[in-house]
Order: C-alpha cells, then sequence, then structure tokens
C-alpha cells in the first residue's frame, strides 16, 4: 500500500483544528480539497477514520492510531528533509521550544548562543505549562522544552540538567517583612499574595512547601505569567513567591524587597527534554549541545540574583 503523505498532513491538521475550514486554512488550501484529501486516505486504508456528521466529530478507533502513526511519519520526513539540507549548507530551519512561564527568563541564554553558531536556525518559544510540553512533544509540535525534572517527571523524553531553580520572596519595601533578610512559608502565608495559577507545576511545588511548613495559601491573584506577577508586585500591595531566574532580568526597584525563602529552603531541578527518538533531528541535538556547554546556573547567580539568593542555595528537593 502507498499512502500519500500529503494526505497525512490533512488528518493531522484535522484533528488538531478540529474544524474543516480551519484545518484547510491551516495546509493552505481550500476545504473540499481537503475533505478529498481525507476521503482518498480511507479509501486507501480501506476503513473510515473520520466520525462525520454536519461538523467534525472526531477521529475514529482506528483513526486515532492512524493519526499516532502519521504524526511519527510526518515529523520523520521533516527530520529527514532538514538533514540532507544541513549536509549541504548547515543545520537550517526553526527550533520550537515550549517552556515553563518561570523558565522563560533564561530562554535568550540558550537562543542566542544557539542562532550564533547556526545562523540559519531560527527559534519560536512559547510559554506552556508542564504537561502542555509533555503533549507538544509527544505529539511533534514541539522539538524541545525547558520545564521541571523533580517533582512531576515526563515520560518518554530525554532529559539535560540545566539549572536549579530557587524561591524569592519578592514584597514591598515598607510592608511587613521590608526590613527581613529572609522568609519563612508560614510568614509569607500571611501576606496578600500574586501566585502562578494551580495548573502550572510552580504552583503545586509551592503549594506543596507551604503544607511541609504547616499553612495553606489563597492566592488574590492567579495568573499564567510571571510578569503579570511582577507588575502587581511593582503597582500595588501584592507579594509574590518568584522562581530566581527572573531576578536575572531586572534589578529589584528600591520600593521593592527579594529576600530567599527558608524553613523549608528548596530547590527543584530545571531541565532540557525532547523526545526519546532516535536519529535525534539535527537541531535538537544542536540546542542539546549548546545546553551542554553553557553554565547557567552561574549565568543566573550573577547581578541581581546573586545578591539576594547566592548563599542560600538550600536543600535538593525531590518528589
Amino acid at each position: 500500500m502507498s499512502i500519500n503523505t500529503q494526505n497525512l498532513q490533512y488528518l493531522v491538521a484535522l484533528e488538531r483544528e478540529r474544524h474543516f475550514a480551519r484545518a484547510a486554512r491551516a495546509c493552505g488550501v481550500s476545504q473540499p480539497t481537503l475533505s478529498a484529501g481525507i476521503r482518498r486516505l480511507e479509501d486507501e486504508l480501506g476503513f473510515p477514520v473520520v466520525r462525520r456528521d454536519r461538523r467534525y466529530e472526531g477521529l475514529t478507533a482506528e483513526g486515532e492510531r492512524v493519526h499516532r502513526w502519521a504524526l511519527q511519519i510526518l515529523a520523520d520526513v521533516g527530520g529527514l528533509d532538514a538533514e540532507i539540507a544541513a549536509l549541504r549548507s548547515g543545520p537550517a530551519g526553526r527550533l520550537r521550544i515550549g517552556a515553563v512561564p518561570t523558565s522563560l527568563s533564561c530562554v535568550s541564554l540558550l537562543t542566542t548562543p544557539l542562532t550564533e553558531r547556526h545562523p540559519l536556525v531560527g527559534a519560536t518559544v512559547v510559554s506552556l505549562s508542564s504537561t502542555q510540553i509533555e503533549r507538544g512533544l509527544h505529539e511533534f509540535e514541539l522539538d524541545v522544552g525547558i520545564t521541571y525534572l523533580d517533582s512531576e517527571p515526563l515520560t518518554g523524553v530525554r532529559a539535560l540538567p540545566i539549572y536549579r531553580e530557587r524561591y524569592v520572596l519578592l514584597t514591598p519595601a515598607d510592608g511587613p517583612l521590608g526590613a527581613a533578610t529572609q522568609a519563612t512559608w508560614a510568614e509569607v502565608a500571611e501576606l496578600p499574595l500574586c501566585l502562578l495559577t494551580p495548573d502550572m507545576q510552580n504552583r503545586r511545588i509551592l503549594d506543596a512547601l507551604f503544607a511541609e511548613a504547616g499553612v495553606e495559601v489563597t492566592a488574590g491573584i492567579e495568573t499564567n505569567s510571571v510578569s503579570v506577577l511582577f507588575a502587581h508586585v511593582r503597582d500595588g500591595r501584592w507579594s509574590s513567591v518568584m522562581a530566581h531566574a527572573w531576578l536575572h532580568l531586572f534589578d529589584v526597584p528600591g520600593d521593592l524587597r527579594a529576600l530567599p525563602m527558608v524553613d523549608p529552603a528548596a530547590t527543584t531541578s530545571m531541565g532540557l527534554v525532547w523526545l526519546d527518538r532516535d536519529p535525534e533531528p539535527l537541531l535538537t541535538q544542536a540546542m542539546v549541545e549548546i545546553a551542554r556547554n553553557l553554565n547557567l546556573e552561574a549565568a543566573l547567580s550573577a547581578p541581581g540574583a546573586s545578591r539576594h539568593s547566592r548563599a542560600h542555595s538550600g536543600r535538593t528537593r525531590r518528589a
């Protein structure tokens, strides 16, 4: 049997978009062309892959299995094309990176040397939860992820630790802890807090640390954006527990304080992750090589992170 990979692309787009017209636009074809391609695929296979009514109703059980194969086949074809091009003129293309919000501040430390070493390579960076990163890797929508390695390990991936995340309290200088040199989780639980949303792994880690200190917290402001946390602390009465890597981006304003968190003082391993498959795509290999040769731990301990937490690396947290 000979299967047209274009029809597999139509199937993948349809399942991703879950709408015939949107899938056709994503593929750059008309809706009748996409629908005809799906029907040709079904004729080639000898069974229906799409449940149809007036609108897209999902895949059949057989279609779901074909969809999983289609994702892998298209990824392999794309990888082969990229490798052939690289053999001619060096690595080229766009690396797709998913990063948990607390790691976004360090992504440039990886992408900058990557693009300097390989001028024909670009990168697309999206902020995602750890669960979304895992799904994106397995559905071949991401090439690499930057996420937590300790607490909720991902499955079916290879991982490279790149730094340890530490936690600091960002709080007003004229607030209850403004004159302190460190903050306990129990003390912080009494403050008006803005934190990441519960679907974010960072929030689940923080909730566990608060629980370990014997307290519970209710966040007055919740968001999936670390920059929104910082804006609320800067402009209002709020405090927030933040990953120290974000202090790499800015000097803490004079009317704010960044205090290391203690009792417990914990760290969590952050790492680069990519799908466990051979051969590894060339762009993925290029990023892994860059990460292996960088000392992100030292870079993130430079001013101002070092001013607040270099001496408070704490204990390693394992889940």
